[in-house]
């Protein structure tokens, strides 16, 4: 059947790149820009194909729509529009590669449209992608978009894969030592590692291990997210059960009528 062809495509991906990190980055930041907020709106749509106007311009969107889009082009090509939308494709290649690298399998419905133009996404990725702050700014994001903040605290787990790069955010390491291993270590290094502030640069560095936290990481560690930090740090399944459920819900906000095969 074609969602089995199109799973062991990218499973293969995934397996000889080592991309499986910037594919979730890639569905996040296409379904995150959906808010309720004072920029109303937004919903996974691929526009980030489009790169002279529109989401594939956002400085936040840096090297998704040079790097995370070419990777997945091959199967673009093989299957999009005849089987799968872009949309969905993007979303089904982040849930594959969250699960190949260990992670929890996460559900994908099917049905999203995709962008006709740079034009048919958001204005602005002001106030709906966030950047490296505080606790105020954490909440002025994802609660707009119907998240908790124990929500906000199992998605900020997907860190637990994935690297900054100097040439798309200005910021250089990763979160953690084995950064293509899908599991609860996030939390634990948040709570075990001391951060020492990096000096002119929004986040803290452990040394020995070379890792780093930004500072929106880092404002996990108040109430009333360190229950939560604390509770995935000692139970890996309550991350897992508490990331897929947010998780799903990000990829599906903004969405109507998505059905459960292609």
């Amino acid at each position: 059947m074609t969602e089995a062809a199109i799973i062991a495509d990218i499973k293969a991906l995934v397996e000889e790149k080592k991309c499986g990190p910037i594919l979730i980055r890639l569905s996040w930041h296409d379904a995150g820009v959906y808010s309720t907020g004072k920029l109303a709106g937004g919903c996974p749509n691929a526009a980030m194909r489009f790169t002279d106007a529109g989401e594939g311009t956002f400085g936040a969107n840096a090297g998704l729509p040079t790097v995370a889009i070419p990777l997945l082009k091959p199967i673009s090509d093989k299957y999009v529009p005849d089987k799968i939308s872009h949309a969905d494709l993007w979303t089904l290649a982040a849930n594959v590669a969250t699960e190949s690298m260990g992670g929890p399998h996460v559900p994908t419905r099917y049905g999203r449209k995709d962008a006709a133009s740079g034009a048919d996404g958001v204005e602005s990725q002001d106030g709906r992608l966030p950047g490296p702050e505080g606790v105020d700014h954490l909440r002025a994001i994802f609660h707009p978009k119907g998240f908790t903040d124990k929500d906000i605290a199992a998605l900020s787990g997907a860190h637990t894969v994935g690297s900054c790069h100097g040439d798309r955010s200005g910021l250089v390491g990763s979160w953690c030592e084995d950064d293509r291993k899908f599991d609860n270590s996030y939390f634990k290094d948040l709570l075990g590692k001391s951060w020492e502030p990096v000096e002119g640069c929004p986040m803290g560095k452990h040394a020995a291990s070379n890792t780093i936290m930004l500072n929106s990481d880092l404002a996990l560690l108040e109430a009333p997210f360190k229950e939560y930090v604390e509770l995935y740090a000692k139970d890996q399944d309550a991350f897992f059960k508490d990331y897929v459920s947010a998780w799903v819900k990000l990829q599906e906000n903004g969405c109507e009528g998505l059905r459960d095969t292609l």
